[in-house]
């Protein structure tokens, strides 16, 4: 069967997937980032063979000569061709068990002062390069017996003041998750997005006053509700939006 036409065939209550077997590839998006790198770290330290995408650049060079996964591949993900070249590269090493959609981006553009070019960026980075993820991913997915993915949108999808632009594209991320984890969910492929909002990185500590960084949550807290999500323990869970934002 192939990988397109899997997608309409429903799985079996009885069929052991890829990810539920612990085989398999855990793909991570944005993975030279400070989030992506701690959940490219919590997968390999739990065992899986984990793929980083990103694009190229000094932090993705030390990414992939790190121990963190086991092949690094630099690439734009707002090009569709490119992200389904990479991945028969992925199909190379195994069956995608997990995708964590990570890569994303924010402007603190406020409604004033938007232009159509934050508008684009904003949704580029955040839900273009996740749908094509999602594109070459899913069907592959489908095909071994349901895998999992996790999206990443934000606090700002669902409540407070946030720049409109940013916010408005990570809602979009969160309803792609929703739409996406009902049509998959009978071929046994689970989708669920995280929700942070300030996170513990060393570029957020340049500005953030102290106060803010005593309640920043830390990557790794976060990529362990992320390794959770793509785990047997929640099987029953598909279309969650999962706050991880802690007091930030």
């Amino acid at each position: 069967m192939s990988a397109s036409s899997a997608m309409s065939a429903s799985g079996t209550e009885g069929t052991r997937s890829a990810a539920d077997a612990g085989d398999g590839v855990v793909v991570v998006t944005g993975a030279a980032g400070a989030l992506g790198r701690a959940v490219a770290r919590e997968f390999t330290g739990r065992g899986h063979r984990v793929v980083g995408l990103d694009r190229a650049g000094h932090r993705f060079d030390e990414l992939a000569h790190s121990d963190d996964v086991v092949l690094g591949v630099s690439l734009d993900l707002t090009d569709r061709d490119a992200v389904h070249g990479a991945w028969e590269r992925i199909d190379a090493l195994g069956p995608t068990a997990a995708l964590v959609a990570v890569a994303g981006g924010f402007a603190s553009a406020r409604l004033p002062d938007l232009h159509l070019g934050d508008v684009t960026t904003m949704m580029d980075t955040n839900l273009v390069t996740g749908l094509w993820c999602l594109q070459a991913a899913a069907p592959r997915m489908v095909a071994v017996g349901g895998g999992s993915i996790v999206t990443v949108a934000a606090r700002a999808a669902v409540e407070g003041a946030a720049p409109v632009a940013y916010a408005a594209a990570k809602a979009a991320v969160l309803r792609v998750t929703q739409v996406l984890a009902h049509e998959l969910r009978p071929q046994r492929v689970r989708v669920n997005c995280v929700l942070p909002s300030v996170i513990d990185t060393p570029a957020n500590r340049e500005w953030m006053p102290r106060s803010a960084v005593a309640k920043a949550v830390a990557p790794e807290a976060i990529a362990r509700v992320v390794a959770f999500l793509c785990g047997p323990d929640a099987t029953p869970i598909s279309g969650a939006a999962i706050p991880v934002y802690g007091d930030a």
